[in-house]
């Protein structure tokens, strides 16, 4: 398979037209065309349905883009990390993080990405808004489950999922609803579906505390003031020690963390050794390996 048009396909994808994939990466709109053409010729598949205003990805076509694009995106960062090598990083790097990945993780991870890199001046910004990357000037982006916008690539370095935990004496009931803690603006009665080693389950819930970040939760939750639905990371000790009680995982997709960045084509060498570190912190992506940043 020709990796040129292969990347030329995905770009073109990502954007959802070749007139629209030409204009951001400054190619010429006639050799995209012929590169995907040349692709689907290859394959013996059509990619794309093709209307009058825009494209479509056929089942075949998504299929291939969702299995070559991170593919791809490893391909760059590798040459990226290669091409810098004999070369120091050196300049200002700036990242916009979340909030409770921030409070847990992010303090240690740039005090070594630090040492590591003295000619880097890093600086960490903390917020769960969306940002402009452009506008702000942001090098890299790091964010929970983010909708899919075809100006930037990345990948998901992290993985958790939500559990539905309570202190070990908060009776729960099987005619009344229980009292929850939740994220955000209180609101009315609501149904939870967990899932558990017997099977699926509903509990309700009366939301009594709306509390605005994802610590003052679990601290609301360890005191007893009801139930509540957490990331695993942040709870995994305690469901060890037996201060919290684990009453079954969140029915729905899991929760993934991904370093963003505007285009692969001008990935730096700041940000590539920012995601090589990334990766060493957490090789595996695991829930665990973030609670460890909490015992630490």
């Amino acid at each position: 398979m020709d990796l040129l048009a292969l990347a030329d396909f995905n770009l073109v994808a990502r954007h959802g037209g070749v007139g629209k994939a030409a204009r951001a990466a400054a190619r010429p709109k006639a050799t995209l065309s012929r590169r995907v053409a040349e692709l689907e010729a290859s394959l013996d598949v059509r990619l794309f349905e093709r209307g009058a205003r825009d494209l479509k990805l056929t089942e075949e076509g998504r299929a291939l883009f969702e299995r070559t694009a991170v593919l791809l995106t490893e391909l760059d960062e590798t040459a990226a990390a290669i091409a810098s090598r004999g070369h120091h990083p050196r300049g200002r790097l700036r990242i916009s993080a979340p909030l409770l990945f921030s409070q847990i993780a992010m303090g240690r991870i740039a005090a070594g990405f630090a040492i590591k890199f003295p000619e880097i001046r890093l600086e960490v910004t903390t917020e769960d808004r969306p940002v402009d990357m452009v506008e702000e000037a942001y090098d890299l982006v790091i964010r929970v489950n983010p909708a899919p916008d075809d100006a930037l690539v990345g990948r998901a370095f992290l993985h958790d999922r939500l559990v539905v935990v309570a202190a070990p004496d908060l009776h729960r009931s099987a005619d009344a609803p229980v009292p929850a803690v939740v994220r955000g603006v209180i609101g009315q009665i609501q149904t939870w579906e967990l899932s558990t080693a017997s099977g699926k389950t509903n509990i309700h819930v009366d939301p009594i505390l709306g509390l605005s970040s994802l610590v003052m939760v679990r601290d609301a939750v360890r005191a007893g003031a009801g139930v509540a639905r957490l990331p695993l990371s942040l709870v995994s000790h305690d469901l060890v020690a037996g201060t919290l009680l684990h009453w079954g995982d969140v029915e729905g997709p899991g929760t993934a963390l991904w370093a963003l960045y505007p285009s692969r084509r001008l990935l730096s060498t700041r940000v590539s050794a920012f995601l090589d570190h990334l990766r060493e912190a957490f090789p595996k992506g695991t829930p665990e390996e973030l609670a460890a940043y909490i015992a630490w």
